[in-house]
């Protein structure tokens, strides 16, 4: 093999691996575009560095362990099989303060994560529902459990962003409330890879934009509404601010836009009552409320038709 022949088939190699591994942070926000997932890890970068590596971190591992479990190819290549991994990555960070441990745990939670898609996934296929981040959830639930049973403190996100454009009174009162509810509206956009603050919101609203553009309107509206309703429930407005009312509600509108405008507003809705719920009981939900919200749609349509 010449020198040229063996680094066109190297250079084809690393833009192969390249490609997986945008695409597995692009699936976080359930879109297969390469494009997508740069414009994600920018807007991790943004908030913090260390995201943007447990995100890579999280998706490689779990790409080598489903590459070792023998997943389709397709599967692996379209990001299907990393995107957990990532997500499992950025709670490790998110929720651990100590870099040593963060990594850690990311990497076996990334693992577990990558080794349960492939039989979580087929259980589901068979009750016509999508995986979604069930892996990561109970990837996540169970070191926090573990890690709340051998401390008396429940584990506190690592990482807290200051929401900008909050109204301090440097602008007239009606437009601070605006710009104020836009960027909680954007931050929650940014949520659903636990990012935060509405720079990072508008960089991934403009990933999921060069997938679809109808998708990041589903997914701006969706944060929207969710706000909405979280905030009419008394939700603070600190965790407004930071994006925590918004996000699951932006994941249950993209999971369900293919059903229709209407069911992709009661799905919005089921998740944001959902999320309110969980954080009322103290339990550490995560993406679940959007997961649950979207299998109910998708069920109900099913069964509807």
């Amino acid at each position: 093999m010449s020198i040229r022949a063996q680094a066109h088939g190297e250079g084809a190699a690393l833009r192969t691996l390249s490609g997986t591994l945008l695409r597995s942070v692009g699936q976080i926000v359930l879109q297969r575009h390469a494009g997508t997932g740069a414009c994600l890890l920018a807007a991790l970068a943004l908030c913090d560095p260390r995201l943007a590596c447990a995100a890579l971190i999280g998706a490689t591992t779990a790409n080598v362990c489903a590459v070792l479990a023998g997943h389709p190819d397709d599967a692996i290549r379209g990001g299907l099989a990393g995107f957990n991994g990532a997500l499992a990555g950025l709670a490790a960070f998110t929720f651990i303060g100590d870099a040593p441990t963060a990594l850690a745990t990311a990497l076996l939670a990334a693992a577990a994560a990558g080794w349960l898609d492939a039989p979580l996934a087929r259980g589901l296929a068979r009750a016509g529902l999508s995986v979604y981040s069930t892996p990561c959830l109970v990837a996540t639930w169970i070191w926090l459990a573990l890690r709340a049973s051998a401390s008396s403190a429940p584990p506190s996100p690592a990482h807290a962003f200051n929401a900008p454009f909050a109204a301090d009174g440097a602008v007239p009162h009606s437009l601070g409330l605006a710009l104020r509810a836009l960027a909680g509206v954007l931050s929650g956009v940014a949520q659903s890879e636990f990012a935060s603050g509405a720079p990072a919101g508008l960089l991934v609203l403009a990933g999921i934009a060069l997938s679809s553009r109808r998708a990041a309107g589903f997914a701006l509206a969706g944060a929207a509404l969710a706000s909405a309703v979280e905030l009419a429930c008394g939700t603070p407005l600190a965790d407004f601010d930071a994006g925590l009312a918004g996000f699951n509600g932006a994941l249950a509108a993209l999971a369900t836009l293919t059903l229709g405008t209407r069911t992709a507003f009661c799905a919005t809705m089921f998740a944001a009552v959902l999320h309110l719920a969980a954080v009322r009981c103290g339990l550490p939900a995560m993406t679940a409320p959007f997961v649950l919200a979207s299998w109910c749609a998708h069920r109900t349509t099913s069964v509807a038709r």
